[in-house]
């Protein structure tokens, strides 16, 4: 029987030989229905027991080749393919190394899987700054890979496995471990099966432990050779993070936790070879990259002279002209308007100008010249044109009146925005055509949109058009001037003799930290003074910029000098500067300058919003994304929370190519990384297929009848493959070993969440859940648990740990994410209800959460129970009237049997509540609940001792709080970015200013929050209504 009869036949099994580059020869039974990566995990496994195995190193690196049906040679790179498709003439399979281009072809397919993006798509752009900056970015980060891989051992780990800490290294602000001396680990050395206890003091250091482990395992085994404690370093049992470096053993936040829990810790000694050998295979794949490409280089171009010098000379109106429109859809009957601006940030650089209404059609004609009340000379760097699209109702013909049009009955259709200047500097010229964007009607009636996009809209079939034409205002190029010539401009307006009265005016602008606005006298003097705000109030240099007439270049060249030599700011302070009011290029790489200064924590805790300013640049090359892209690349912990960052917004149209591009990049320069994220991706892929499975399902069948369905969907291979092995992108030192179908379940609520279960293959006990959710947006929730987690942290640092439960959650795609399972803890609801005969009477049973907590902590842990209890329940208090969370009820405040409280669902903030009559905005009141006050008082009614400890947390926390407001102020400013519809105005932030007291003194807001507690405390039988109404409603939905 011939080679293709088998592949027709029936018959599943086929004998296939395999060729190994290590010239070893195997001959296994394959199944036709098997992928060829299946087939090659299986080959791995079997070659395991065969000589060499160990030089074959990374499966990825090889690719399959046959003989096919016409006789040609033939690789199988697509490896999602069965082999009864690929139909081999012989049933002969060879192995070889991938090179060169073999490499680069399988690294584009696994960039382009994970981005959801063909890099095809990129190159068909046939856009020069997209090339140049694919170019630029792609040599700058495989030069990082490969500084990376020449690290010593100690320093890669450092990349690999950044040190999880606690905030500071006391134990003091912790009650429960305050008077701790000792502490015993659990410690075994690697390959042994042996493990010993030893102890040592909270404030060693790791290279202690390390020391004692050698001497013990000397006593115990007798090596010949003396070993060295710089050789070793210690991971945590079960997870790929490591304990080393110069930090006390208490302030690692798994040794933290484990005491607190009362659980001993457990380390393994592991040598540095092992870590060396990681270094090594990670670095295997890089390595045929960089081989393959070195060569292939261009040479520089030549640099061309430019003609600059005559730009700042021009003294004529900047103008355009608007040729037409096409694909334009409005009512018949009206006409068709076209306004356009100069803008620069937030600020309009001269009057906006509006085009003649023309009639409805398709394709409105306009060719009319629209002319800009300021001079060529005079345009800053980064103006942006900005047009709006809009049709208003005809009128008959009356004389226009001077007084302004009503802008009501106008219809906007659609906006665009285009930079005036090129990626290269030069002032644009020739016809452009500008795919526009839908508008949506804001209550602000603005019909420009200066912070929107520069981009075009790419779904050209789907949007309005506008053809514009830049003039060609002189026959050579004109290119803004580089600094040099800029600061030759100069001229000495640093240091203005200034009077007695106008220094005492200049300190009341800068105190006020709740300003909203400043005045035009306010502005002159802020300017006449500007050498004094450097010297005395480097700090406030954001409300200089905001003054800054910017369509002067005389006023440019001077702040563009002064800010040479202004002192760097504290990030806190830098990162006001990266909002869109402030586009210079000066100002811009000035920001990232001071932001440099950051350490990796800091850096991971402000992550998300960076990434979202990147969508306020105007190029794709900026100083934000090479620093974003630098850091990454040498912490694989912000990598990874950089790459679902970025890659949860890839559906978003106007920021998919910037995004799609940094990711490529990232990638390139960490490809071993990236083959664990595209095994996190196939998790999620196959989580969505099994969630639409359920949701399906749960519409026909029983509750329980579609349960046992998800659990045999589950226990398939190809699911049981997809969902094990994988790091958590929710924290990625987290290993989820193997998914236990049987202990998975999806939730009530509209969208079916799943509720998926992992076990950890090193220690069974140990589980790990996680909420798969499709269909609710976790952008809010994500922004919410890190402005908690900030909290916690600026507590902390202050000595106070109010035991707050920050669990993760991570938003991985449109409407897509994970959050973290809290073990052990259920709803304040659920221990009402269970406690109970009756839904009426559970808010009422004041008893129930106390009984619930005793129950679980029997006899002397009673005490430590309420302890935390009073403790979390004081941050979380202060954290949701900080933060003005609505809508909170007994079903979204949870306890965990420790005694630990904790917030989830965050649907609603900065004041925006849910009423029966649509969404209502009011001031948070203060929450607290008679059920709270019953626990913290240890069910006495006259315990005001322990309630009076409870009050100080709340004002201790409050006051820390409101010592950083504008932390928390300027990083909810740069969420705007995010379009969260409860975070798009400045009523939003304003919300938080006034919550957190900015520009009042510490008496005067302490004095307001006591009033809010004492009202709180008051209104807690209130509360209790409320929840039972709320409770009594859901029983009965």
């Amino acid at each position: 029987m011939g080679m293709q009869d088998v592949w027709e036949a029936e018959g599943q099994q086929v004998t296939v030989d395999f060729l190994l580059p290590t010239g070893i020869y195997l001959r296994l039974d394959v199944s036709r229905n098997d992928t060829i990566s299946t087939i090659k995990k299986m080959l791995w496994r079997n070659a395991q027991s065969e000589p060499l195995y160990g030089a074959l190193g990374d499966p990825d690196a090889y690719v399959f080749t046959c003989i096919n049906i016409t006789a040609e040679r033939e690789d199988l790179e697509d490896e999602q393919r069965r082999l009864g498709e690929v139909r081999p003439f012989l049933p002969i399979l060879r192995l070889v190394a991938r090179e060169g281009d073999r490499v680069e072809k399988l690294i584009n397919a696994q960039i382009s899987l994970l981005l959801g993006k063909g890099m095809h798509e990129f190159e068909a752009q046939k856009n020069h700054e997209v090339n140049e900056f694919r170019t630029k970015m792609r040599t700058f980060c495989e030069e990082r890979a490969q500084e990376r891989q020449r690290l010593p051992w100690h320093e890669w780990m450092e990349y690999s496995f950044p040190c999880d800490l606690e905030p500071c290294p006391t134990m003091s602000h912790s009650g429960k471990l305050r008077n701790i001396k000792k502490i015993f680990v659990n410690v075994k050395f690697e390959a042994s099966e042996e493990s010993f206890m030893l102890q040592v003091e909270p404030q060693d250091v790791p290279g202690t432990l390390i020391g004692k482990a050698l001497r013990k395992k000397a006593t115990v085994f007798r090596p010949s050779s003396k070993e060295k404690p710089e050789d070793y370093t210690l991971q945590i049992h079960g997870r790929w993070e490591f304990v080393y470096g110069k930090y006390p053993l208490c302030q690692f936040k798994y040794i933290f936790s484990s005491l607190h829990g009362g659980q001993t810790p457990f380390l393994i000694m592991v040598h540095r070879s092992t870590i060396s050998k990681y270094q090594e295979d990670q670095s295997c794949l890089s390595n045929q990259v960089s081989k393959g490409r070195s060569s292939s280089k261009p040479p520089p171009l030549p640099l061309k002279k430019q003609n600059t010098s005559s730009l700042r000379s021009i003294q004529e109106p900047f103008y355009i002209q608007l040729l037409q429109g096409s694909r334009v859809n409005a009512d018949e009957g009206m006409k068709l308007v076209v306004q356009a601006g100069l803008f620069h940030g937030s600020e309009v650089l001269c009057k906006v100008v509006t085009s003649s209404e023309v009639n409805v059609c398709s394709e409105p004609v306009w060719d009319q010249k629209l002319v800009f009340d300021i001079n060529v000379g005079d345009l800053p760097r980064m103006t942006r044109l900005c047009f709006a699209l809009y049709a208003v109702v005809a009128t008959t013909k009356k004389p226009r009146s001077t007084k302004k049009k009503s802008k009501r009955a106008d219809c906007p259709l659609a906006w665009v925005n285009t930079m005036v200047f090129d990626y290269k500097d030069q002032l644009k010229t020739g016809e452009a055509s500008l795919s526009t964007w839908p508008s949506v009607p804001d209550d602000k009636g603005d019909l420009l949109n200066p912070m929107g996009t520069v981009e075009k809209n790419p779904n050209i079939d789907s949007t309005a058009c506008l053809f514009i034409r830049f003039p060609i205002i002189r026959p050579h190029p004109l290119c803004y001037p580089p600094l040099d010539k800029i600061s030759g401009l100069e001229i000495n307006g640093e240091k203005a003799a200034a009077t007695k009265e106008e220094h005492s005016k200049l300190k009341v602008i800068m105190d006020n930290k709740n300003y909203t606005e400043i005045f035009e006298d306010e502005k002159e003097l802020l300017w006449k003074m500007r050498g004094e705000v450097r010297e005395r109030y480097p700090d406030s240099l954001s409300k200089l910029l905001l003054v800054t007439k910017w369509n002067k270049h005389e006023d440019v060249a001077q702040i563009v000098s002064l800010l040479r030599n202004w002192p760097d700011l504290p990030a806190i302070h830098a990162l006001e500067l990266l909002d869109y009011c402030f586009p210079d290029p000066h100002v811009r790489s000035f920001t990232i300058r001071c932001l440099r200064k950051l350490r990796d924590d800091e850096l991971f805790q402000y992550l998300l919003q960076l990434v979202q300013v990147l969508k306020y640049e105007s190029y794709l090359d900026c100083d934000l994304a090479r620093f974003l892209l630098e850091r990454a690349l040498s912490n694989k912990r912000i990598g990874h929370f950089l790459f679902w960052h970025l890659r949860s917004e890839m559906h978003v149209s106007s920021v998919s190519l910037r995004f799609g591009l940094i990711l490529e990049a990232y990638c390139r320069g960490s490809i071993y990384h990236m083959k664990s994220l595209v095994k996190q991706n196939e998790a999620l892929n196959k989580m969505k297929a099994l969630n639409d499975f359920v949701k399906s399902g749960s519409q026909k069948a029983s509750r329980a009848q579609t349960t046992e369905d998800m659990k045999l969907c589950i226990k398939q291979d190809a699911y049981m493959e997809a969902l094990s092995d994988l790091l958590s992108p929710l924290k990625p030192s987290i290993i989820l070993s193997e998914i236990c179908a049987d202990r998975c379940k999806f939730m009530d609520s509209k969208m079916k969440p799943l509720w998926l279960m992992y076990k950890n293959k090193w220690m069974q006990s140990d589980t790990v859940g996680l909420i798969f959710k499709n269909g609710d947006d976790l952008r809010q929730d994500m922004l919410t648990l890190q402005m908690i987690q900030l909290m916690d942290v600026l507590w902390k640092k202050e000595g106070l740990n109010l035991r707050m439960v920050p669990y993760g959650c991570l938003s991985t795609g449109n409407k897509t994410g994970l959050i973290e399972v809290v073990k052990n803890s259920d709803t304040i609801a659920n221990i009402q209800r269970n406690n109970s005969n009756s839904a009426a009477t559970a808010a009422f049973n004041k008893d129930a959460l106390l009984n619930w907590l005793k129950s679980k902590n029997p006899g002397d842990k009673l005490d430590e129970a309420i302890e935390e209890f009073t403790l979390s329940c004081a941050g979380y208090c202060v954290a949701t009237y900080v933060l003005g969370i609505g809508d909170r009820h007994s079903d979204n405040i949870m306890i965990r049997e420790t005694g630990q409280l904790f917030h989830i669902d965050f649907g609603h903030f900065l004041g925006n509540f849910k009423t029966k009559f649509g969404i209502n905005r009011e001031r948070v009141p203060f929450i607290l609940t008679y059920d709270f006050v019953h626990v913290i008082q240890e069910g006495k009614t006259s315990n005001s001792e322990k309630f009076e400890r409870f009050r100080d947390c709340c004002e201790q926390a409050y006051k820390i709080l409101c010592r950083n407001g504008i932390l928390f102020v300027n990083l909810f400013a740069l969420m705007r970015a995010a379009g969260l519809p409860e975070l798009s105005s400045s009523k939003d932030i304003q919300y938080l200013k006034d919550s957190l007291a900015l520009g009042k003194s510490e008496e005067e807001a302490l004095k307001n929050f006591k009033v809010k507690f004492n009202e709180a405390l008051r209104e807690s039988w209130k509360t209790k209504v409320n929840w039972m109404m709320h409770s009594f409603a859901k029983d009965n939905r």
